[in-house]
């Protein structure tokens, strides 16, 4: 008998933790699972590369009306006669004009959302909530499972969470899950009362698919030293020191393009920097791409300006196609990077990261030096799998 699975998260749009489980998802093995996901919506750049094993379940009803504008869901709402709703989705929108910290927000809102959305009604061995906020509290409060798991993919004081709300839901888990040697540190100190339940499991990678994605053919400039970053267009990725970065490289004289892989609400905000500091030819949001590894492995280098990472699938995935790698000294780079050997770390400011990207760009030994010592390195993960099922 097959034990029944279900895993949890937001969406598949391009980030860590949903490429994770993508990888995690394609790695499981489906003659003893059998796999439900949930999405609270059915959207994301990896949708349609989901084993076909794996069976999407609807989306939770309700949910569509937090995440429509207020006075659309208000007027469907009241067509409908769902008259507690509204109170629910007018709840929401006044914690999200009174609550200055976007993560508490999302927190907060959960205790009127969770009214809102039904139970399942189909009962599993195992449920995971796999990725902080919303899909571990669903996962809590909304399924019927033998046993359940959390998972944090971030650093957890980096998140700037409120640990009044999370305590309960951690208290109710089976075990809780993080992604590297520092997140895991973090979350023990934050929760000493549950050390015994939180355990460590690297995300997923597989060295011979990202090889193989990586042949792919893309229209990169590679005239001019190419920089390539993937990420969201978020504060925690760094991109408007990458931006200053960049012009101080260019007011140097160096020919160079930086790419960058993801989409994100600062989107506008980084184009009129960009603009205002006439980067247009040289700083390119190029957007979401399905496969980015093309661009990656055509890249001069691979540069992770972030201010805060969990375990960094991006840092990982450099280092599988061999990319000189440059990263920022957020708490749990070491994790990953250890300078001169496997990559070049630099502190977290505009001046420090074009210091290290022109060392890198003028010193070709020390390019190969890098690959060199990466191509000596196994960074496939895909054993880490074996830790789920010992959970499991």
């Amino acid at each position: 008998m097959k034990k029944k699975l279900l895993f949890i998260i937001p969406n598949l749009n391009s980030g860590g933790a949903e490429k994770a489980l993508l990888s995690l998802l394609q790695t499981l093995d489906f003659d003893k699972y059998e796999v439900d996901l949930l999405l609270f919506k059915k959207e994301g750049i990896f949708l349609n590369q989901l084993p076909k094993e794996v069976h999407l379940l609807p989306e939770p009803q309700n949910y569509k009306y937090f995440d429509m504008p207020l006075v659309q869901a208000v007027t469907e709402l009241i067509s409908k006669l769902k008259f507690k709703i509204v109170f629910y989705r007018l709840a929401a929108i006044y914690i999200y004009k009174t609550e200055k910290v976007p993560t508490v927000r999302e927190q907060k809102v959960w205790s009127f959302m969770k009214n809102a959305l039904h139970n399942l009604d189909k009962e599993y061995d195992v449920a995971i909530g796999y990725l902080q906020k919303t899909a571990n509290y669903f996962c809590i409060d909304k399924v019927k499972a033998t046993k359940k798991i959390g998972f944090v993919h971030n650093d957890y004081r980096m998140l700037q969470l409120d640990k009044t709300i999370d305590e309960p839901y951690f208290k109710k888990f089976d075990s809780i899950v993080t992604i590297s040697e520092v997140c895991e540190s973090i979350l023990k100190e934050e929760f000493p009362q549950f050390s015994d339940k939180i355990s460590l499991m690297y995300n997923i990678s597989s060295p011979k698919s990202i090889w193989k994605m990586a042949e792919a053919k893309v229209d990169i400039d590679t005239s001019v030293s190419t920089i390539v970053t993937v990420g969201r267009l978020n504060d925690q990725k760094g991109l408007d020191i990458a931006i200053d970065a960049c012009k101080i490289l260019v007011d140097k004289g160096h020919q160079l393009k930086w790419y960058i892989i993801g989409e994100g609400n600062l989107r506008p905000n980084l184009e009129q920097q960009i603009a205002e500091n006439n980067l247009q030819s040289n700083f390119i949001l190029l957007g979401l791409k399905e496969n980015p590894y093309p661009y990656v492995s055509k890249a001069t280098i691979y540069a992770q300006p972030s201010r805060f990472e969990g375990k960094s699938i991006a840092i990982d995935e450099a280092k599988i196609l061999h990319k000189p790698i440059l990263v920022t000294n957020f708490p749990s780079a070491k994790d990953q990077i250890e300078h001169l050997v496997n990559g070049y770390v630099v502190e977290i400011n505009s001046k420090a990261i074009a210091d290290g990207l022109e060392e890198l760009l003028e010193n070709q030994p020390l390019r190969d030096q890098l690959t060199t010592n990466l191509q000596g390195e196994n960074n496939g993960t895909e054993h880490e799998i074996e830790k789920l099922y010992q959970l499991f």
